[in-house]
């Protein structure tokens, strides 16, 4: 059984960057692909990042250029390394397979943007 952590959110002012960490525990060799989505306030959940297991990488046209995903198989570990953050990145950031499992959906982790 898998189940994601994910944690690295926080507050930081616009143009700032974070790095966001999702622990899978259970053998991640088994996932073909892990993505990285968001939900801000009022809005549908969307994907932003897709990492495959060989470690390509796809965004999202409005992350694109910011945003750098990457996977540790031997760590079991998801990152996104997000820079030139901006206020409409603010929202909750999950990861899960791709495409998402509803059983794996977990708490988020929290970023806000300050302009």
């Amino acid at each position: 059984q898998v189940q994601l952590v994910e944690s690295g959110g926080g507050l930081v002012q616009a143009g700032g960057s974070l790095r966001l960490s999702c622990l899978v525990s259970g053998s991640l060799f088994s996932i073909n692909s892990m993505g990285w989505y968001r939900q801000a306030p009022g809005k549908q959940r969307e994907l932003v990042a897709r990492i495959t297991s060989g470690g390509r990488t796809y965004y999202a046209d409005a992350v694109k250029g910011r945003f750098t995903g990457s996977r540790d198989n031997a760590k079991n570990t998801v990152y996104l390394q997000m820079n030139s953050l901006k206020s409409e990145d603010t929202a909750v950031y999950y990861c899960n397979t791709i495409p998402a499992r509803y059983s794996l959906w977990g708490q988020g982790t929290q970023v806000t943007v300050s302009s």
